[in-house]
């Protein structure tokens, strides 16, 4: 299969769990990236089951609504039973590296709140240590420079990132930057979440280990495989 006909076919697997095990009426938080959109689309086939959806981006507010799909603000909602995106990196533990499509710091605060983290992926994003995709880092501007040393100093090798159609400066829907790190080898995601949580600057880092995943809908060759966590 090819990596597009993985992601439908995770995001269909996804749209069938939640049919499954969430009920009739309740919100659904949704997240951001390629992946999650396959999951809007095979969502939305049922969409009259479901109250609405919880967003973690612009983008995907627009593809819910491109679909009929109420979006609903998270202050609003009192309980979110799943949350449903995708990931750059998954480890055996759950943990992950988020953040390739701009949209850590949304995606965090939404997962945080569900009661069930179902991660969709492709075989490919299944690693044995987090680290060699860049781990993401939205930070304040005023910020940036003081985060990179404090970068530099754990081995690793920030890069700001910039939009690839003008080479402008990549602003999150928050409006904040993001440095991109490379060269780091992620042995304790847990702690390392925790000492960038520390940093002033640091909005969000793009390890999700403290709440991490807990099961992964996986796209292989021979079909979704479930993985589950906790």
């Amino acid at each position: 299969m090819t990596q597009d006909e993985l992601k439908q076919l995770v995001g269909q697997a996804a749209a069938d769990y939640v049919r499954a095990n969430v009920p009739e009426g309740a919100v659904i938080g949704v997240g951001t990236g390629s992946t999650a959109n396959c999951f809007i689309d095979a969502l939305a086939a049922h969409k009259t089951r479901y109250r609405g959806a919880v967003s973690s981006s612009v983008a995907t507010t627009a593809r819910l609504k491109s679909h009929g799909i109420t979006v609903f603000d998270l202050n609003d909602i009192a309980s979110l039973p799943v949350y449903v995106d995708g990931a750059d990196e998954i480890d055996a533990s759950g943990a992950m590296i988020k953040g390739g499509g701009g949209a850590l710091t949304r995606e965090k605060i939404v997962a945080s709140v569900a009661d069930v983290f179902v991660c969709i992926a492709d075989a490919s994003k299944c690693v044995a240590t987090l680290g060699k995709f860049p781990l993401p880092l939205e930070v304040v501007s005023m910020a940036r420079a003081a985060i990179a040393r404090r970068i530099h100093a754990l081995g690793g090798e920030p890069a700001l990132r910039r939009r690839k159609e003008d080479g402008s400066v990549y602003l999150t829907d928050n409006g904040n930057e993001i440095l991109d790190v490379q060269g780091l080898h992620i042995t304790d995601p847990r702690a390392l979440e925790t000492t960038l949580n520390a940093w002033p600057g640091i909005v969000t880092a793009g390890l999700f280990a403290e709440r991490g995943a807990d099961l992964c809908l996986l796209g292989t060759d021979a079909g979704v495989r479930v993985v589950r966590y906790r």
